[in-house]
């Protein structure tokens, strides 16, 4: 059902039925390290370059999913996966050899959020008993492709996330599973005029303020009924943004707000300035951590909005803005 501006509630709300996660050495070492799958100490993860080794992690993920589910490839009607790569060159070589209908996407670091909405229209309406979603990204292919190669060696700003090395892969059916999906609220594309790209929070801040507040007026809620509001990328500096610009509309979210940039790196030990960023933050998170709270019942409803920023290096070049974009997505305990 339609309601809002910009937001469906599903009439046939599609469940979780699983979800796999793995990571890099140092996302390992993080907060959350015991609960991902699978956590890669070899950050080439065997291959010849960067780019591959995303392949790879893509490819863990989706395996580990349908062996989790107990499903085969065979089941899964549709995949919904993208990457930060150009022409996501880390889904297309990833997930060639399951040889299952693929819908590539681009949302940069809020992919995760755009396919598990997209699943979950594909669900609900009966267009696939099993639709898979997965996101990755990598934190040597990301700095190769948006800021400068490792070998440069150069200074990182205070205010610089850090890619997450990661992938995260997850089932949806109408099947009953680990948690369901009540609702979604498409983000916009928003632009405050932002072109610092080492400053992913400043960028993404505002999309998630704006998805936020037009998820609570589509859907007639206040901050009190979510247990958690949890952004994907947004880091400690994105946060305080956050916060600011949503009293600034009446609503203060800081008692539910959470970020996976934030949860997934320690800020103090591990020298990753603002947090995590990447495709892959915001899934694995959800995967490993956020999705284990709900199913105990610690959390009974969550609004999930993984973000991103929507910049490509020609974009830059050319002295381009970085708009941002957020989806959110109302994920809910089964009882």
């Amino acid at each position: 059902m339609i309601i809002g501006k910009q937001s469906i509630q599903f009439d046939r709300a599609p469940y979780i039925l699983e979800a796999s996660s793995v990571v890099g050495k140092k996302e390992g070492e993080g907060p959350l390290g015991k609960l991902f799958d699978r956590v890669e100490q070899d950050p080439m993860l065997g291959k010849d370059t960067w780019e591959e080794a995303e392949s790879e992690l893509q490819k863990i993920a989706a395996e580990g999913v349908l062996k989790k589910s107990g499903l085969t490839k065979a089941d899964i009607r549709y995949i919904l996966a993208g990457d930060l790569l150009e022409q996501m060159t880390a889904t297309s070589f990833g997930l060639m050899d399951l040889e299952i209908p693929l819908f590539g996407l681009y949302g940069a670091c809020s992919t995760m959020g755009e396919a598990l909405s997209l699943g979950s229209m594909l669900i609900s309406g009966g267009y696939g008993e099993y639709i898979m979603t997965v996101a990755s990204s990598h934190y040597a292919g990301a700095e190769k492709q948006f800021r400068f190669p490792l070998d440069y060696g150069n200074q990182r700003p205070l205010a610089a996330s850090w890619t997450v090395t990661g992938s995260g892969a997850i089932i949806l059916s109408m099947k009953k599973g680990r948690a369901r999906i009540t609702g979604i609220t498409t983000g916009k594309i928003v632009d405050f005029g932002m072109k610092d790209s080492m400053n992913m929070g400043a960028c993404m801040a505002p999309a998630a303020c704006d998805t936020i507040y037009q998820n609570f007026m589509d859907f007639n809620r206040q901050a009190e009924d979510y247990d958690k509001i949890v952004t994907g990328d947004l880091g400690y500096v994105g946060h305080d943004i956050l916060i600011h610009l949503m009293k600034e509309k009446g609503f203060d979210i800081s008692k539910q707000h959470m970020d996976c940039g934030m949860l997934i790196f320690d800020q103090e030990t591990q020298d990753t300035h603002a947090g995590g960023s990447g495709c892959g933050c915001a899934a694995v998170t959800l995967c490993a951590h956020l999705l284990r709270q709900i199913e105990k019942g610690a959390w009974k409803r969550i609004l999930y909005i993984p973000t991103g920023a929507l910049l490509s290096k020609v974009s830059f070049n050319e002295g381009r803005t970085v708009p941002g974009i957020a989806h959110a997505v109302v994920i809910e305990h089964v009882s």
